[in-house]
Protein backbone atom coordinates (compact mmCIF):
# COMPACT_ATOMS: atom_id res chain seq x y z
CA UNK A 1 0.00 0.00 0.00
CA UNK A 2 0.92 3.55 -0.75
CA UNK A 3 0.61 5.22 2.25
CA UNK A 4 2.56 6.49 5.35
CA UNK A 5 3.86 4.53 7.55
CA UNK A 6 2.49 5.88 10.64
CA UNK A 7 -0.92 4.37 9.35
CA UNK A 8 -2.55 1.53 10.65
CA UNK A 9 -2.92 -0.72 7.36
CA UNK A 10 -4.61 -3.65 9.33
CA UNK A 11 -7.36 -1.66 10.06
CA UNK A 12 -8.20 -0.91 6.69
CA UNK A 13 -10.90 -2.59 4.08
CA UNK A 14 -11.68 -1.38 0.79
CA UNK A 15 -14.64 0.71 -0.13
CA UNK A 16 -16.04 2.22 -3.74
CA UNK A 17 -15.50 5.87 -3.06
CA UNK A 18 -14.18 8.32 -5.08
CA UNK A 19 -12.07 11.29 -4.42
CA UNK A 20 -14.78 14.31 -5.09
CA UNK A 21 -16.77 12.48 -1.96
CA UNK A 22 -14.73 14.17 0.57
CA UNK A 23 -12.36 17.28 -1.56
CA UNK A 24 -12.83 20.39 -0.55
CA UNK A 25 -11.40 21.75 -3.09
CA UNK A 26 -13.48 23.50 -6.40
CA UNK A 27 -11.33 21.34 -8.96
CA UNK A 28 -14.15 18.89 -8.73
CA UNK A 29 -11.61 15.96 -8.88
CA UNK A 30 -11.95 12.75 -11.25
CA UNK A 31 -12.40 9.44 -9.36
CA UNK A 32 -8.88 7.85 -9.56
CA UNK A 33 -10.24 4.33 -8.69
CA UNK A 34 -13.43 2.06 -7.61
CA UNK A 35 -11.37 0.64 -4.68
CA UNK A 36 -10.28 2.62 -1.75
CA UNK A 37 -9.81 2.40 2.30
CA UNK A 38 -11.60 2.60 5.05
CA UNK A 39 -9.68 4.13 7.81
CA UNK A 40 -10.94 2.93 11.22
CA UNK A 41 -9.21 5.23 13.53
CA UNK A 42 -10.28 8.62 15.19
CA UNK A 43 -9.09 11.65 13.57
CA UNK A 44 -7.27 12.90 16.22
CA UNK A 45 -4.90 10.02 16.27
CA UNK A 46 -3.48 11.54 13.15
CA UNK A 47 -3.54 15.03 12.60
CA UNK A 48 -1.95 15.54 9.13
CA UNK A 49 -2.59 12.46 6.55
CA UNK A 50 -0.21 12.38 4.06
CA UNK A 51 -1.66 9.89 0.82
CA UNK A 52 0.67 8.62 -1.46
CA UNK A 53 -0.78 8.05 -4.80
CA UNK A 54 0.93 5.40 -7.59
CA UNK A 55 -0.16 4.08 -10.50
CA UNK A 56 -0.64 5.52 -14.19
CA UNK A 57 -3.31 7.79 -13.38
CA UNK A 58 -2.08 9.19 -10.03
CA UNK A 59 1.43 10.46 -9.13
CA UNK A 60 2.72 12.15 -5.96
CA UNK A 61 0.85 12.56 -2.50
CA UNK A 62 -2.19 14.37 -1.30
CA UNK A 63 -2.12 16.22 2.16
CA UNK A 64 -5.16 15.87 4.11
CA UNK A 65 -6.23 17.87 7.05
CA UNK A 66 -9.34 18.04 9.66
CA UNK A 67 -10.50 21.09 7.92
CA UNK A 68 -10.35 18.96 4.34
CA UNK A 69 -11.72 15.80 5.96
CA UNK A 70 -15.71 15.53 7.10
CA UNK A 71 -15.58 13.58 10.54
CA UNK A 72 -18.74 11.39 11.18
CA UNK A 73 -18.53 9.85 14.62
CA UNK A 74 -14.68 10.12 15.43
CA UNK A 75 -14.46 8.15 11.80
CA UNK A 76 -12.58 9.52 8.59
CA UNK A 77 -12.40 8.00 5.20
CA UNK A 78 -9.77 8.75 3.52
CA UNK A 79 -9.07 7.54 -0.06
CA UNK A 80 -5.77 5.19 -1.23
CA UNK A 81 -5.25 3.18 -4.48
CA UNK A 82 -4.67 -0.58 -3.61
CA UNK A 83 -2.18 -1.20 -5.80
CA UNK A 84 1.55 -2.65 -4.69
CA UNK A 85 4.30 -0.58 -4.41
CA UNK A 86 6.65 -0.11 -7.56
CA UNK A 87 9.67 -1.07 -5.14
CA UNK A 88 7.73 -4.23 -3.78
CA UNK A 89 6.30 -4.68 -7.43
CA UNK A 90 9.96 -4.98 -8.85
CA UNK A 91 11.33 -7.31 -6.15
CA UNK A 92 8.49 -9.61 -6.58
CA UNK A 93 8.78 -9.76 -10.14
CA UNK A 94 12.44 -10.35 -9.48
CA UNK A 95 12.12 -13.50 -7.76
CA UNK A 96 9.43 -14.71 -9.92
CA UNK A 97 12.05 -14.75 -12.81
CA UNK A 98 14.35 -16.25 -10.61
CA UNK A 99 12.05 -19.26 -9.37
CA UNK A 100 10.79 -19.29 -13.28
CA UNK A 101 15.07 -19.89 -14.26
CA UNK A 102 15.86 -21.89 -11.18
CA UNK A 103 12.80 -23.98 -12.36
CA UNK A 104 13.55 -24.40 -16.04
CA UNK A 105 17.07 -25.07 -14.84
CA UNK A 106 16.05 -27.89 -13.13
CA UNK A 107 13.20 -29.06 -16.07
CA UNK A 108 16.28 -29.46 -18.30
CA UNK A 109 18.36 -31.05 -16.17
CA UNK A 110 15.94 -33.75 -15.67
CA UNK A 111 14.67 -33.63 -19.02
CA UNK A 112 18.79 -34.38 -19.72
CA UNK A 113 19.50 -37.13 -17.45
CA UNK A 114 16.77 -39.81 -19.11
CA UNK A 115 17.97 -38.71 -22.64
CA UNK A 116 21.26 -40.16 -21.54
CA UNK A 117 20.50 -43.23 -20.02
CA UNK A 118 17.87 -44.04 -22.63
CA UNK A 119 21.20 -43.49 -24.88
CA UNK A 120 23.45 -45.58 -22.91
CA UNK A 121 20.98 -48.15 -22.90
CA UNK A 122 20.34 -48.13 -26.62
CA UNK A 123 23.88 -47.98 -27.15
CA UNK A 124 24.77 -51.04 -24.73
CA UNK A 125 22.11 -53.15 -25.97
CA UNK A 126 22.77 -52.55 -29.91
CA UNK A 127 26.42 -53.45 -28.94
CA UNK A 128 24.96 -56.81 -27.54
CA UNK A 129 22.52 -57.38 -30.79
CA UNK A 130 25.06 -56.40 -32.98
CA UNK A 131 28.00 -59.17 -31.40
CA UNK A 132 25.21 -61.98 -31.17
CA UNK A 133 23.52 -61.25 -35.07
CA UNK A 134 27.36 -61.35 -35.95
CA UNK A 135 27.87 -64.66 -34.08
CA UNK A 136 24.62 -66.74 -35.35
CA UNK A 137 25.63 -65.30 -39.07
CA UNK A 138 28.80 -67.08 -39.05
CA UNK A 139 27.11 -70.24 -37.52
CA UNK A 140 24.72 -70.29 -40.12
CA UNK A 141 23.02 -73.30 -40.82
CA UNK A 142 20.47 -74.42 -38.23
CA UNK A 143 21.65 -72.28 -36.10
CA UNK A 144 20.72 -69.19 -38.04
CA UNK A 145 17.67 -70.64 -39.37
CA UNK A 146 16.20 -71.26 -35.97
CA UNK A 147 17.41 -67.59 -34.61
CA UNK A 148 15.86 -65.85 -37.70
CA UNK A 149 12.28 -68.27 -37.07
CA UNK A 150 11.88 -66.90 -33.79
CA UNK A 151 12.55 -63.21 -35.00
CA UNK A 152 10.05 -63.91 -37.72
CA UNK A 153 7.59 -64.91 -34.89
CA UNK A 154 7.84 -62.74 -32.74
CA UNK A 155 7.71 -59.97 -35.51
CA UNK A 156 4.43 -61.24 -37.24
CA UNK A 157 2.85 -60.97 -33.76
CA UNK A 158 4.20 -57.56 -33.21
CA UNK A 159 2.16 -56.93 -36.37
CA UNK A 160 -0.90 -58.30 -36.17
CA UNK A 161 -1.33 -56.26 -32.76
CA UNK A 162 -0.48 -53.09 -34.87
CA UNK A 163 -3.52 -54.85 -37.26
CA UNK A 164 -5.79 -54.98 -34.02
CA UNK A 165 -4.86 -51.41 -32.63
CA UNK A 166 -7.35 -48.49 -32.14
CA UNK A 167 -5.75 -46.68 -35.09
CA UNK A 168 -6.07 -48.94 -37.94
CA UNK A 169 -9.03 -50.39 -36.74
CA UNK A 170 -11.34 -47.27 -37.05
CA UNK A 171 -11.39 -48.04 -40.35
CA UNK A 172 -11.08 -51.78 -41.15
CA UNK A 173 -11.92 -54.52 -39.73
CA UNK A 174 -9.21 -56.53 -38.27
CA UNK A 175 -8.66 -60.94 -38.34
CA UNK A 176 -10.02 -62.87 -35.64
CA UNK A 177 -7.22 -63.23 -33.02
CA UNK A 178 -6.83 -66.73 -33.66
CA UNK A 179 -6.03 -66.18 -37.64
CA UNK A 180 -3.54 -63.89 -35.87
CA UNK A 181 -1.79 -66.53 -33.87
CA UNK A 182 -2.26 -69.11 -36.96
CA UNK A 183 -0.49 -66.76 -39.39
CA UNK A 184 2.23 -65.94 -36.65
CA UNK A 185 2.74 -69.37 -36.55
CA UNK A 186 2.91 -70.17 -39.94
CA UNK A 187 5.33 -67.66 -40.84
CA UNK A 188 8.12 -68.62 -38.45
CA UNK A 189 7.87 -72.26 -40.15
CA UNK A 190 8.52 -70.77 -43.23
CA UNK A 191 12.54 -69.91 -42.82
CA UNK A 192 12.73 -73.55 -41.56
CA UNK A 193 10.73 -75.00 -44.67
CA UNK A 194 13.21 -73.06 -47.17
CA UNK A 195 16.00 -74.26 -44.95
CA UNK A 196 15.16 -78.07 -45.71
CA UNK A 197 12.96 -78.04 -48.76
CA UNK A 198 15.39 -75.63 -50.71
CA UNK A 199 12.21 -73.33 -51.81
CA UNK A 200 9.09 -71.74 -50.17
CA UNK A 201 6.75 -71.07 -53.40
CA UNK A 202 4.36 -74.14 -52.86
CA UNK A 203 4.33 -73.65 -48.89
CA UNK A 204 3.58 -70.41 -48.88
CA UNK A 205 0.87 -70.76 -51.86
CA UNK A 206 -0.75 -73.63 -49.27
CA UNK A 207 -1.01 -71.61 -46.51
CA UNK A 208 -2.34 -68.50 -48.24
CA UNK A 209 -5.06 -70.42 -49.56
CA UNK A 210 -5.98 -72.25 -46.30
CA UNK A 211 -5.69 -68.86 -44.70
CA UNK A 212 -8.44 -67.49 -47.34
CA UNK A 213 -10.45 -70.53 -46.50
CA UNK A 214 -10.81 -70.25 -43.25
CA UNK A 215 -11.44 -66.29 -43.20
CA UNK A 216 -14.05 -67.04 -45.07
CA UNK A 217 -15.69 -69.40 -43.62
CA UNK A 218 -15.97 -67.78 -40.23
CA UNK A 219 -18.75 -66.89 -38.41
CA UNK A 220 -20.45 -63.27 -38.91
CA UNK A 221 -19.89 -61.02 -41.59
CA UNK A 222 -16.35 -61.80 -43.59
CA UNK A 223 -14.24 -58.34 -44.51
CA UNK A 224 -11.82 -57.79 -47.20
CA UNK A 225 -9.79 -55.83 -44.86
CA UNK A 226 -9.54 -59.14 -43.00
CA UNK A 227 -8.56 -61.49 -45.91
CA UNK A 228 -6.05 -58.19 -47.45
CA UNK A 229 -3.85 -57.55 -43.76
CA UNK A 230 -4.04 -61.38 -42.88
CA UNK A 231 -2.19 -62.13 -46.70
CA UNK A 232 -0.30 -59.10 -46.31
CA UNK A 233 0.86 -60.18 -42.89
CA UNK A 234 2.38 -63.88 -44.05
CA UNK A 235 4.18 -61.73 -47.24
CA UNK A 236 5.93 -58.83 -45.19
CA UNK A 237 6.45 -61.29 -41.64
CA UNK A 238 6.72 -64.89 -42.87
CA UNK A 239 7.53 -64.67 -47.24
CA UNK A 240 10.44 -62.14 -47.36
CA UNK A 241 12.67 -63.11 -44.14
CA UNK A 242 13.14 -66.30 -45.81
CA UNK A 243 15.70 -64.48 -48.82
CA UNK A 244 18.05 -64.00 -45.77
CA UNK A 245 17.75 -68.40 -45.40
CA UNK A 246 18.20 -68.46 -49.06
CA UNK A 247 20.75 -65.84 -49.25
CA UNK A 248 23.00 -67.40 -46.41
CA UNK A 249 22.24 -71.06 -46.58
CA UNK A 250 21.60 -71.61 -50.31
CA UNK A 251 24.27 -69.85 -51.60
CA UNK A 252 26.65 -72.17 -50.93
CA UNK A 253 29.89 -71.50 -53.69
CA UNK A 254 32.88 -71.14 -51.63
CA UNK A 255 34.38 -67.51 -51.92
CA UNK A 256 37.83 -68.53 -52.79
CA UNK A 257 39.72 -65.54 -52.85
CA UNK A 258 38.37 -64.37 -49.45
CA UNK A 259 42.09 -64.18 -47.66
CA UNK A 260 39.50 -64.78 -43.89
CA UNK A 261 38.92 -68.33 -45.07
CA UNK A 262 42.28 -69.32 -45.39
CA UNK A 263 43.45 -68.67 -41.56
CA UNK A 264 39.65 -69.52 -40.41
CA UNK A 265 39.97 -72.72 -38.14
CA UNK A 266 39.35 -76.15 -39.92
CA UNK A 267 37.32 -76.91 -36.27
CA UNK A 268 35.18 -74.07 -37.21
CA UNK A 269 34.57 -75.29 -40.78
CA UNK A 270 37.93 -74.17 -42.79
CA UNK A 271 38.13 -72.14 -45.93
CA UNK A 272 34.86 -73.90 -47.32
CA UNK A 273 33.01 -72.17 -44.57
CA UNK A 274 33.48 -69.29 -45.94
CA UNK A 275 30.86 -69.16 -48.97
CA UNK A 276 29.48 -66.44 -51.44
CA UNK A 277 26.31 -66.45 -49.25
CA UNK A 278 28.14 -65.81 -45.77
CA UNK A 279 30.16 -62.71 -47.36
CA UNK A 280 27.52 -61.59 -49.43
CA UNK A 281 24.88 -61.75 -45.48
CA UNK A 282 28.12 -59.96 -44.02
CA UNK A 283 28.46 -57.33 -46.68
CA UNK A 284 24.68 -56.58 -46.98
CA UNK A 285 24.20 -56.95 -42.88
CA UNK A 286 27.47 -54.24 -42.68
CA UNK A 287 25.58 -52.04 -45.19
CA UNK A 288 22.14 -51.72 -43.87
CA UNK A 289 23.85 -50.82 -40.11
CA UNK A 290 26.07 -48.41 -42.31
CA UNK A 291 23.54 -46.41 -43.54
CA UNK A 292 21.20 -46.26 -40.40
CA UNK A 293 23.56 -44.83 -38.68
CA UNK A 294 24.92 -42.41 -41.22
CA UNK A 295 21.64 -41.65 -42.09
CA UNK A 296 20.85 -40.63 -38.14
CA UNK A 297 23.95 -38.94 -37.92
CA UNK A 298 23.52 -37.01 -41.21
CA UNK A 299 19.89 -35.78 -40.10
CA UNK A 300 20.75 -34.74 -36.84
CA UNK A 301 23.46 -32.90 -38.43
CA UNK A 302 22.25 -31.28 -41.35
CA UNK A 303 18.61 -32.42 -41.91
CA UNK A 304 16.46 -29.64 -42.89
CA UNK A 305 14.40 -30.78 -45.40
CA UNK A 306 11.79 -33.65 -44.62
CA UNK A 307 11.49 -37.18 -46.72
CA UNK A 308 7.77 -37.50 -46.51
CA UNK A 309 5.31 -37.24 -44.69
CA UNK A 310 5.61 -40.66 -43.38
CA UNK A 311 8.42 -40.70 -41.03
CA UNK A 312 9.08 -36.32 -40.43
CA UNK A 313 12.06 -37.10 -38.66
CA UNK A 314 13.72 -38.35 -41.92
CA UNK A 315 15.06 -35.68 -44.12
CA UNK A 316 16.70 -36.17 -47.64
CA UNK A 317 20.32 -34.88 -46.83
CA UNK A 318 20.31 -38.11 -43.61
CA UNK A 319 19.34 -40.02 -46.32
CA UNK A 320 22.29 -38.49 -48.93
CA UNK A 321 24.60 -39.18 -46.28
CA UNK A 322 23.25 -42.65 -45.46
CA UNK A 323 23.36 -43.85 -48.95
CA UNK A 324 27.08 -42.74 -49.20
CA UNK A 325 27.89 -44.38 -45.83
CA UNK A 326 25.98 -48.04 -47.64
CA UNK A 327 28.02 -47.25 -49.76
CA UNK A 328 31.39 -46.92 -48.35
CA UNK A 329 30.81 -49.48 -46.34
CA UNK A 330 29.86 -51.78 -49.31
CA UNK A 331 33.06 -50.73 -51.37
CA UNK A 332 35.26 -51.21 -48.70
CA UNK A 333 34.56 -54.84 -47.28
CA UNK A 334 34.63 -56.05 -50.84
CA UNK A 335 38.18 -55.02 -50.88
CA UNK A 336 38.21 -56.85 -47.62
CA UNK A 337 36.84 -59.93 -48.82
CA UNK A 338 37.17 -59.81 -52.20
CA UNK A 339 33.76 -60.17 -52.99
CA UNK A 340 32.45 -59.21 -55.54
CA UNK A 341 35.65 -58.93 -57.54
CA UNK A 342 34.29 -55.70 -59.30
CA UNK A 343 34.22 -52.38 -57.60
CA UNK A 344 30.90 -51.20 -59.84
CA UNK A 345 29.47 -54.49 -58.72
CA UNK A 346 29.97 -53.48 -54.89
CA UNK A 347 28.76 -50.32 -55.51
CA UNK A 348 25.61 -51.26 -57.13
CA UNK A 349 25.13 -53.96 -54.35
CA UNK A 350 25.30 -50.78 -51.64
CA UNK A 351 22.95 -48.86 -53.33
CA UNK A 352 20.53 -51.77 -53.83
CA UNK A 353 21.25 -52.78 -50.03
CA UNK A 354 19.84 -49.07 -49.35
CA UNK A 355 17.22 -48.94 -51.06
CA UNK A 356 15.97 -51.75 -49.30
CA UNK A 357 16.39 -50.70 -46.18
CA UNK A 358 15.00 -47.52 -46.43
CA UNK A 359 11.92 -48.80 -48.22
CA UNK A 360 11.27 -51.74 -45.57
CA UNK A 361 12.19 -48.41 -42.60
CA UNK A 362 9.38 -46.54 -44.75
CA UNK A 363 6.81 -49.32 -44.79
CA UNK A 364 6.76 -50.04 -41.00
CA UNK A 365 7.29 -46.41 -40.31
CA UNK A 366 3.89 -45.99 -42.44
CA UNK A 367 2.02 -49.50 -40.30
CA UNK A 368 3.11 -47.52 -37.17
CA UNK A 369 1.48 -44.40 -38.14
CA UNK A 370 -2.01 -45.85 -39.23
CA UNK A 371 -1.28 -47.73 -35.97
CA UNK A 372 -1.18 -44.41 -34.11
CA UNK A 373 2.11 -45.81 -31.91
CA UNK A 374 5.40 -45.00 -31.59
CA UNK A 375 6.90 -48.14 -31.48
CA UNK A 376 6.16 -51.83 -32.77
CA UNK A 377 7.14 -53.33 -29.02
CA UNK A 378 8.85 -52.71 -26.04
CA UNK A 379 10.72 -56.39 -26.39
CA UNK A 380 14.26 -54.52 -26.81
CA UNK A 381 14.81 -52.30 -24.06
CA UNK A 382 16.16 -48.13 -26.21
CA UNK A 383 15.24 -50.21 -29.37
CA UNK A 384 11.16 -51.28 -28.81
CA UNK A 385 10.04 -53.92 -30.50
CA UNK A 386 11.24 -56.71 -33.14
CA UNK A 387 10.17 -54.92 -36.07
CA UNK A 388 11.28 -51.39 -34.94
CA UNK A 389 15.07 -53.22 -34.97
CA UNK A 390 14.67 -55.58 -38.44
CA UNK A 391 12.08 -53.34 -40.52
CA UNK A 392 15.49 -52.36 -42.75
CA UNK A 393 16.09 -56.13 -43.24
CA UNK A 394 13.03 -57.30 -44.42
CA UNK A 395 12.89 -56.59 -47.92
CA UNK A 396 16.81 -56.65 -48.63
CA UNK A 397 16.99 -60.07 -48.33
CA UNK A 398 15.27 -60.78 -51.47
CA UNK A 399 16.70 -58.07 -53.47
CA UNK A 400 20.27 -58.71 -52.30
CA UNK A 401 19.42 -62.35 -52.86
CA UNK A 402 17.97 -61.88 -56.56
CA UNK A 403 21.14 -59.55 -57.25
CA UNK A 404 23.73 -61.62 -56.42
CA UNK A 405 21.81 -65.18 -57.76
CA UNK A 406 20.58 -62.85 -60.96
CA UNK A 407 23.38 -60.16 -61.87
CA UNK A 408 26.70 -61.48 -60.77
CA UNK A 409 28.34 -64.14 -63.08
CA UNK A 410 29.00 -66.85 -61.08
CA UNK A 411 27.64 -65.55 -57.95
CA UNK A 412 30.35 -62.58 -58.33
CA UNK A 413 33.58 -65.15 -57.42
Amino acid sequence: MAVASHLDIERCKLIPLSLSSFCACPCSCRPLSSKFLVLSRPITKFGHLRLVLDGPQAKGSIRLSRSVVSVHRHFITAMARAEPESLDEGNAKQEVDKGQTMSMNEDTISQSQPKKNQLKKRVVFGLGIGVTVGGVVLAGGWVFTMALAAAVFVGAREYFELVRSRGITAGMTPPPRYVSRVCSVICALMPILTLYLGQIDVSVTSAAFVLATALLLQRGNPRFAQLSSAMFGLFYCGYLPCFWVKLRCGLAAPALNTGVGRSWPVLLGGQAHWTVGLVATLISFSSIIAADTCAFMGGKAIGRTPLTSVSPKKTWEGTIVGLGGCIAISAVLSRVFSWPRSLPSAIAFGILNFFGSIFGDLTESMIKRDAGVKDSGSLIPGHGGILDRVDSYIFTGALAYSFVKTFLPLYGV
